[in-house]
């Protein structure tokens, strides 16, 4: 059974502990999981690929042979400051829990705790195998925590939930994600004399404009808004009486699921040669584009368990990137599922609503009794 009190008061035990990324330490907090787990008959292990940043895996025997693994995350963005409640207090106002992390993602993390603890308080045997996987270095691409795990195969499940959607969310759908750095030269002159050299600044801009105005070719995705462009960072010139003789700016680039990527590389290419020549692109991170049908197993077994607890069911996308994409290549189907508070992710005060806490803690454990596989 599901009990609140305990759940509570787990959430704000987990806030409590400092797992902030960078700097990236999530030993304490695995440290904390591991107990809780052990505790309650849980077998668990850890790993680390990198000092102090630990990984904690448990599972959980079910009534047939396939895996589902359920993930959430360890470690949390910077506290930051100007907070009104304390960004480790974890106090309660109006219904809420508030804390660095409260929704990104110590409140998936404490309903993952509470729904094994309590199969396993209740003798109950999952319909599947349950793989829990509590993640560090999320935050900063994973490339400590969940990428390592699946390409050790540390875990190697056959269906993914991945805890980290707001609002009793089912996310089956999100778009792909480029960034690129934009590195354009110049020729340098007195700023008097502006024809004399090259403004790798105005080159810059020039290209930036163009790349704001592209048109995308595209089909139309009913969860998801159409594909965006946004310039991260630009740097460039040397004093305000020179003529700028170098320039770059980064681009953080989504894109929709049935959209192929060397397209709009080329694209790309082609828009920034066309103001200069000796520019050079330079890919940093790409993920596809990710979708899974809503008639799949996974989603209906879902969507089943929020009705059963009386939840209308919400199939949504994902505008940013999340983890579920690392499933793809695998062929391993992926949702992602989470209590976290619409639009508090990484700001402060941030919250999660006690109320959702406890109604994603027990659709995860309904899910969970239930889901036998496709």
């Amino acid at each position: 059974m599901i009990i609140k009190d305990r759940l509570v008061e787990l959430t704000r035990d987990l806030i409590r502990i400092n797992s902030e990324n960078p700097t990236g330490n999530e030993a304490m907090i695995a440290d904390f999981v591991g107990r809780r787990l052990r505790d309650a008959g849980l077998k668990v292990k850890t790993h680390e690929f990198k000092d102090k940043r630990v990984n904690v895996v448990s599972r959980l025997n079910g009534r047939l042979k396939k895996t589902v693994l359920i993930s959430p995350h360890l470690d949390t963005v910077p506290a930051g400051s100007n907070w009104k409640y304390g960004a480790f207090k974890a106090q309660i106002f109006n219904g809420k829990i508030y804390g660095r992390g409260a929704s990104d993602c110590k409140c998936n993390l404490a309903i993952a705790i509470e729904a094994l603890v309590s199969l396993k308080e209740d003798n109950i045997k999952p319909g599947c195998d349950v793989l829990l996987a509590a993640t560090a270095d999320e935050e900063a691409g994973s490339k400590y925590g969940l990428i390592p795990l699946l390409k050790r195969k540390i875990i190697n499940p056959d269906y993914a939930v991945i805890l980290d959607s707001e609002e009793l969310n089912i996310i089956t759908t999100q778009k792909g994600l480029m960034h690129f750095k934009v590195s354009v030269p110049g020729k340098s002159a007195h700023g008097a004399y502006p024809g004399r050299g090259i403004n790798a600044i105005e080159l810059s801009s020039a290209i930036i404009l163009d790349l704001k105005r592209y048109k995308f070719k595209y089909t139309k995705n009913p969860l998801l808004k159409g594909p965006t462009i946004n310039i991260g960072t630009i740097c460039g010139g040397e004093k305000v009486n020179m003529v700028a003789d170098f320039c770059s700016f980064s681009v953080d680039l989504r894109y929709l699921p049935g959209m192929k990527k060397r397209p709009i590389i080329n694209a790309v290419s082609k828009i920034v040669k066309n103001h200069s020549r000796g520019a050079r692109i330079e890919f940093s991170d790409m993920q596809e584009p990710y979708s899974i049908s809503k008639s799949h197993p996974l989603v209906k077994n879902f969507v089943g368990a929020l009705k059963k607890e009386k939840i209308a069911s919400k199939i949504k996308g994902s505008e940013g990137a999340t983890v579920i994409t690392f499933f793809q290549d695998r062929n391993i189907p992926a949702i992602s599922f989470g209590c976290s508070s619409s639009g508090c992710a990484h700001s402060t005060n941030e919250y999660v609503k006690i109320d959702n806490l406890l109604k994603g803690a027990r659709v995860l454990e309904r899910f969970l009794k239930n889901f036998g596989g496709a």
